[in-house]
This record gives C-alpha cells, sequence and structure tokens, in this order.
C-alpha cells in the first residue's frame, strides 16, 4: 500500500520511554502532557480487551454509519491497533491508516491493508481535504488537549468526504447515583473526585458531555442519542494498584502514594456491586451531501457513546 500523505521517518523522540513503579511510559507524551498512561505490555493488553468488551457493547459492529464499501478510513488514536486492524481484515479492498503518537504499542505484521503512522493528534492534521470516507476516534480524551478538542473536530471534517462519516466514542469518569445510594463518603466517588480533578488543566475530562454541542457549533445535525445500561467492570484478578496513569496525572500530587492506593483498592472493590451500573450514550448525526465550504469540507455523522457510572 502507497504510504499516505505526510509520512516522514520516525523520530527518535516517539521512541524513548521512561519507568515509574514498574511500568513504562513514553518520554514525549509525558514531557508534551500528551498522554499520562503506560505503553508497555500490560496497557498493550488492557486495550486489547477493551476492544472486545466495545465489541459486545456495540454487538459486533465495527463501523456504525450505512457506509457500504469505504475506500479509505482513518483510525485516531489507535492505540494497540485493535480497531484498525479487525476493520482492515473485515475490508480487505479498503486502505485504512491508524494514527497514534506512540509506536510502542503497534502491532508489528499488520493486515496489508493498514498502514500506520506516528504522530501527535494535538497538531493541526496535514491530510489532504475530502480523503477518507470513515473517520474514527475512540478513547482518545486522555490524549487530546483540552485546548485542541474543537479544532480537532474541525480537522476531521475538512479531512473527510462529502458524504463521509465520523463516528466517536469516549467515556466520562464520573461516579454518579440515581438512587442516592453511592454517597461522597464512598471511594468510588473520592477516586472519581480525585481523577477528575487530576487531570484538569492537562486534559478536559467532561469533554464527553460537550462534544455533541461541539459538533453542533461545526455544522452537525440531528443528532439522535441512544442509552445503554451496563453493569460495572469488575477488577481483574491481576490487578495492581500501582498500574494506573503516571503521577501528573493523577491524585500523587494530593495524597500520599499509600494512602491513594488504599482509595483505588477501595473503589475497585465497590466498583463489583452489581447494583452499580454504567450508562451508554450514542449520538448519531450524518452529514449532509452538499456543505457551504466555509462551513467545513465534510460534516461527518458521529456515533459518540458516553459511559456515565451510577447505581440503580
Amino acid at each position: 500500500m502507497e504510504p499516505d500523505d505526510g509520512t516522514v521517518p520516525l523520530d527518535d523522540t516517539f521512541a524513548e520511554v521512561v519507568e515509574f513503579h514498574g511500568r513504562m511510559y513514553q518520554k514525549y507524551a509525558l514531557t508534551n502532557e500528551t498522554y499520562f498512561s503506560p505503553v508497555d505490555e500490560r496497557e498493550t493488553a488492557r486495550l486489547e480487551q477493551m476492544h472486545r468488551i466495545f465489541n459486545q457493547v456495540f454487538d459486533n459492529r465495527l463501523i456504525f454509519p450505512p457506509v457500504a464499501s469505504p475506500r479509505r478510513v482513518l483510525d485516531l488514536g489507535c492505540g494497540g491497533g485493535d480497531w484498525a486492524s479487525a476493520v482492515a481484515e473485515e475490508l480487505p479492498r479498503a486502505s485504512v491508516l491508524g494514527i497514534d503518537a506512540s509506536p510502542h504499542m503497534l502491532p508489528e505484521d499488520p493486515p496489508d491493508n493498514l498502514e500506520l503512522q506516528v504522530d501527535d493528534l494535538n497538531a493541526r492534521f496535514t491530510f489532504q481535504s475530502d480523503r477518507y470516507d470513515i473517520a474514527h476516534s475512540q478513547m482518545v480524551a486522555g490524549g487530546i488537549h483540552a485546548t485542541r478538542w474543537e479544532s480537532y473536530i474541525r480537522d476531521i471534517f475538512r479531512v473527510l468526504k462529502p458524504d463521509g462519516w465520523c463516528q466517536m466514542v469516549e467515556i466520562y469518569f464520573n461516579a454518579q447515583s440515581d438512587n442516592g445510594r453511592l454517597t461522597r463518603d464512598h471511594a468510588l466517588s473520592k477516586w472519581s473526585s480525585n481523577y477528575l480533578q487530576g487531570v484538569q488543566p492537562y486534559k478536559n475530562p467532561r469533554a464527553p458531555l460537550q462534544i455533541a454541542n461541539w459538533m453542533r457549533n461545526a455544522g452537525f445535525t440531528e443528532v439522535e442519542s441512544k442509552l445503554l445500561v451496563l453493569p460495572m467492570p469488575s477488577r481483574p484478578s491481576n490487578w495492581t494498584s500501582n498500574g494506573g496513569h503516571h503521577p501528573k496525572f493523577a491524585a500523587y500530587d494530593r495524597m500520599p502514594i499509600e494512602e491513594f492506593e488504599i482509595l483505588v483498592e477501595d473503589a475497585s472493590a465497590e466498583a463489583n456491586d452489581p447494583s452499580f451500573k454504567i450508562r451508554v450514550h450514542r449520538k448519531e448525526t450524518e452529514k449532509p451531501s452538499e456543505v457551504m465550504s466555509e462551513v467545513a469540507d465534510a460534516v461527518p455523522w458521529v456515533a459518540q457513546p458516553l459511559l456515565e457510572m451510577t447505581t440503580t
């Protein structure tokens, strides 16, 4: 497959890593405050598991919009390349491009019709306009700067073809309760509060709640919302409390690490309660066939599930 626009040799700075608490992090991501999660084998396995869970949630549908034979597919923030690889195998005649800031988790032997590039999504896109039939953006909130979101969505608009489509998936990590059973004294509530405070000002933890408005402002119309209620994910048997974000992105700077680990342990135990649920919101909208050029070159469709923690 011919290299896509903007391909250059990999900058060595993207490959450098640092170790903290037995986990490997990308030095570039930490220095540029881009991404604060690990980039090691354990993280690769976690992303693969998340991909399988989303497949189950969405009835094994990789692509939501009714596109029969897309020629070019763009996966933004492809992580371990699970979604991009699956789409490439499902659509052997399509050219799939996966973009991620970290080269460490990308598959070594991708399908022939899948190209993988390393780039920071916080930089403006260099792809030509009107190029892609589908753009996919899933779980990128941890890597998008708080000030980048609106221009990020505008960039997606620009690179999509007229009649092109986009789908987005994000989680709102906020522990809530519909019936009052989950109180502020619960460890799960305390963890949620610390997380929402800890990610700022680097990231916007409430971006999933604002994406629909940003899309409408960019020209999206008729956004449709759907709701799925799922059990809270239980703690895996091999879970360890130091397996999360780098301290710059967590609550380590506001409490002793021992206290923080106890909080995460207790919150994880509470998450095993079957009465705690997550709400999946999916918002969908279709791009009109003709769009005024001053608005955007492409106004895509989006499927944007939001996951909120709640109880029943």
